[in-house]
């Protein structure tokens, strides 16, 4: 059985094309999304934050207060999902708009790694944290970058047109941006830091 999955909506550049929603079983969002939500008639199952963004508090679902200005509303509403026992989560509207959010939702990212499996989607690509190994279907011809975060070491990768052979990327040094997918499945592997995948759409 398929397993399901959270659909988590941020307060970014909103989706140009929304995805399958029956295939999540929890539909949530920040507070500052909530206006995508609810332009679209779409009700989700909770939304969390301070609320200072909203005038008027929807009555016809369920509204978390996370008051708390130590943590950002994202890394809030994950802990909301890691307590509700949610592990797999699909995060649309991290990026855009601000990027000092965006890179701050790369950081919580990698706070959360070892608890939760998050995915990122935009309108231009998917990205995520790689496992210390990772393979990825389906993504011939399509662009892929390797992110280093800040530093990631001894790289390999195979169905990649610029292959990396136990190499190592560092921001401000060297990074993997741009590189294309010549083969329907490329696996890619490391041994320390942390490394963020971008497949492009």
């Amino acid at each position: 059985m398929k397993t399901k999955k959270v659909f988590l909506l941020l307060n970014g550049e909103v989706p140009n094309k929304l995805p399958s929603l029956s295939d999540y079983e929890v539909i949530c969002a920040t507070d500052g999304a909530y206006h995508f939500l609810e332009k679209n008639n779409i009700i989700p199952n909770f939304i969390s934050g301070d609320f200072d963004s909203l005038e008027n508090l929807p009555t016809n679902t369920e509204v978390i207060h996370t008051p708390n200005q130590d943590f950002t509303d994202f890394d809030k509403i994950l802990q909301i999902l890691y307590d509700k026992g949610f592990e797999n989560i699909d995060i649309f509207g991290a990026s855009g708009k601000e990027q000092d959010h965006f890179l701050g939702n790369l950081h919580t990212a990698i706070q959360w790694k070892s608890k939760l499996k998050l995915t990122f989607v935009d309108n231009y690509c998917r990205y995520f944290l790689a496992d210390k190994s990772t393979t990825i279907s389906d993504c011939k011809n399509k662009t892929v970058s390797l992110i280093p975060f800040p530093k990631a070491t001894d790289i390999t990768t195979t169905g990649l047109q610029y292959s990396l052979n136990n190499e190592d990327l560092s921001f401000g040094k060297r990074i993997g941006t741009r590189n294309k997918a010549i083969k329907n499945k490329i696996d890619i592997s490391y041994k320390t830091g942390e490394l963020f995948i971008f497949v492009n759409h």
